[in-house]
This record gives structure tokens, sequence and C-alpha cells, in this order.
């Protein structure tokens, strides 16, 4: 929950206000087909509890080079992720920072210093990365939790005349498509407890709780949170906020709850960006001890910290901010968040096509995996084919470590 509730949430309702209630049967759509991918994750989990994680479970049913390129594809949807997430915490920060806002590059520069200060914060070990992630996790919930008891408050007193009008004419199936595309974004990181599971108690049944309960969990809250901002906001104001939270709770209370929302939303990236950074260490270390990555990437530090993994990881996604530091922090936003969604699907896509081939959870797995590739579709042409070249581009890096090991390992 701490990674999938992150700044997304609260930049959504403003890319979900001009498709109307399409943007409901999205969410549904959403909910329950990760709620399936979560399960079949779940299962896999359970029946493979040797694993080091989504990544090795592809290995295990189609081999190695196949699990290097879903497990390539997903390293870099991380730390681009990453660069989306620290841009999202600059943005909420700038409305109490006025320097971050009207310092052409500032918002970046703090990008940056976010990403090193919680990598830092990761090289202390798992435990406390933990702790931190739990505190922000509760903190994060109070302005949904405010958002939500303020839209129930409304509904309450005015009914449905507060939302805006239903008409049947105005669903489409391009619509709703659309719409699953853009709410995966927000629920993209179900998967994350898998890939930790060797840093866990039991992880066959501690990973299985987690997965399913945190997923379901975030779910309704964002169905019903974003939803009731994106419907209830006029929408001239919802189509082009650029905080649709604190503008909700301005035109319905007051200006300092709002200013308050912000700050707790900043509060929520920031978290998310602790968690997020966890994983991307976590995932070069599964690959490199499986033989995919050069075992560099294996080392540890005495806290079974990747170090190297994580430093590494921070560098690329810190040149990858720094090259788009002149652009908007919003255009650097959606570019990034639209990447890291694509480059995402194909490793769900990849997790159901493995329970397939291992005849585990049937037949969630032949939905689940209909469901990734429908919404690969929905994401659109250029980011799908943006997430294929990702997938390639690592192909070299792969051949040369499966050529080195078989030199070295007659001298071994």
């Amino acid at each position: 929950m701490g990674n999938m509730i992150a700044s997304g949430v609260f930049l959504l309702p403003t890319s979900l206000a001009p498709y109307g209630w399409n943007a409901i049967f999205g969410w549904a759509a959403t909910i329950i087909g990760v709620m399936i991918l979560a399960y079949v994750l779940a299962q896999l989990t359970r029946r493979l509890p040797d694993s080091s994680g989504p990544i090795d479970m592809v290995r295990i049913a189609f081999g190695p080079t196949a699990a290097f390129t879903i497990g390539w594809s997903y390293w870099v949807s991380v730390w681009t992720s990453n660069v989306t997430i620290a841009i999202g915490a600059a943005s909420y920060l700038s409305l109490f920072i006025r320097p971050i806002r009207e310092t052409p590059g500032m918002g970046a520069v703090t990008a940056f210093i976010l990403i090193w200060l919680l990598t830092f914060l990761n090289l202390r070990g798992a435990g406390t990365v933990g702790r931190f992630q739990m505190v922000t996790l509760i903190l994060k919930l109070i302005p949904l939790l405010i958002v939500a008891a303020l839209i129930s408050l409304i509904l309450a007193r005015s009914g449905t005349s507060s939302l805006l009008p239903y008409h049947g004419k105005d669903i489409s199936l391009s619509g709703i498509t659309a719409t699953a595309a853009l709410t995966l974004w927000a629920l993209c990181g179900f998967e994350v407890a898998s890939a930790a599971a060797d840093k866990v108690h039991d992880p066959a049944r501690t990973i299985v709780r987690a997965t399913l309960i945190g997923t379901f969990a975030t779910g309704l809250i964002y169905f019903f949170v974003c939803s009731g901002i994106a419907l209830m906001l006029p929408p001239d104001v919802a189509q082009h906020s650029d905080a649709p939270f604190a503008d909700f709770v301005m035109l319905n209370w007051s200006s300092g709850p709002a200013n308050f929302v912000g700050l707790f939303a900043a509060i929520s990236a920031i978290g998310a960006l602790n968690g997020w950074i966890l994983i991307q260490g976590e995932v070069p270390l599964a690959m490199a001890r499986t033989g995919q990555l050069p075992g560099w990437f294996a080392k540890t530090d005495a806290r079974g910290t990747p170090a190297r993994a994580l430093i590494l990881s921070s560098a690329l996604a810190s040149i990858l901010l720094l090259a788009n530091s002149l652009r908007a922090m919003a255009d650097i936003f959606t570019f990034m968040a639209l990447l890291a969604t694509a480059a995402s699907l194909w490793l769900y896509l990849a997790c159901a096509a493995a329970a397939l081939r291992l005849k585990i959870a049937m037949p969630a797995a032949l939905v689940g995996l209909l469901y990734a590739m429908w919404t690969l579709w929905g994401a659109g042409g250029t980011a799908s084919g943006l997430s294929v070249l990702l997938m390639l581009s690592g192909l070299p890096l792969y051949w040369w470590t499966k050529r080195k090991q078989k030199i070295e390992r007659p001298a071994a």
C-alpha cells in the first residue's frame, strides 16, 4: 500500500475528469483485473516459495532469456517511476516552498535531492526502510480519509445532485479502455511484496496476505475518493487542476485544510519513493543471483543491502531527471508515468503467462493474461513500442554476461 499510494492518486482526478462516468467503469475493470493478477501472483509465491520474486517465477516457467527481458524492462520502469514520484513530491512541496515553483530547473533539483536522501536511508537496511514506510503510510492516508469524509458529507446533504449527471450515451468502450489504462498507473506496485520475498518471515503466507489485502484496500480507497472528486468538481476546474485534491477541499471547505491536504500529498510521494528505491535495488540483486546480470550486482553489505545496485539505479534515475530538467514538472511527470506503466505491464503479462505454463491458479491466470493484454493495448502504441525497445536494449549486457560465465566455468 505504501508503494501504490504515491503521487499519482493526487493528480489522477484531473486525468479522469474528461471521461466522466466512463471512469467509474474503468476503475471497476482495473480493480477486478488487478485483484485477479494479484491473486495469480500470490498463488505463484505460495507454490514457488524458493523463488526470489516475480522475475524468478518467469525464469522457472520460460527460461533465463525471457526472465531477463522482463526483469530488465521492469527494473527500468522502477527507476523511471522514481523520477516520476520524485517530481510529484517536488510539485507538492512547491506549494509551500515558492523558489521550487518560481526558479527554472529547481523542481528537478529538489527531486534529485529527494532521490539521494532516500537512497541513503535505504542503505541503512530493509528494517529502517520498513519503519519509515509504515509511518509515511499512516500519514498519507490522512488526506484520503479527509476527502472521503468530505465527499460522504456532501452526498449525505445534497444526494446525487452534487455529482456530474449520468448519461448512458456517453459511456463507450474506448472511454472505459482509456480510463482503465490511466487507473492502472495508480495501482502499479501490487507486485512489490513478492519482489522482497526473501526479506520477510514465512513468505508463502505473509506475501499472499500483504498482496491481496493491500491491493483490495488501496483499490477501494481510490475508487471512492478519485471518482468522487472527478465527478463532483466543476468540469472546468477538474480538467485543468494541478492539485485536484486541494482544489476540492478549497471549494468545499477552506484554504487551511486545502494546504493541509497538499502537505500530506507531498508526504505520500516521499513515502512511495522510499519503497520504490528499495525495489530498484532488489530487482537487479535477484537477477544477478540467478545469473542474468553480472555478479557485481549481487554484492551486498553487512546489512544484506544491495548497495551497488541501489546507487547505480539512483544514478541512472538522476541522469534521466537532469536530462529533462528544463521541461516543466508536469511534462516530466506525464512522460515518465506513461513510460513506466507500459514497461510494468509486461511483468504482469509474463507472470500470468508463467502461471498458465505451470498450471497454477487456473483459470484466473488466463483472465489475468487477457486483462494485461487489453490494458497494454489501451496504453497506446507509443508507450507500448517504447517499452519493447526498453526490453531489447538490455540484451547485449545479458549475452555478455552469459559469454563471460561460459569462459569462467572451465577455469573454475
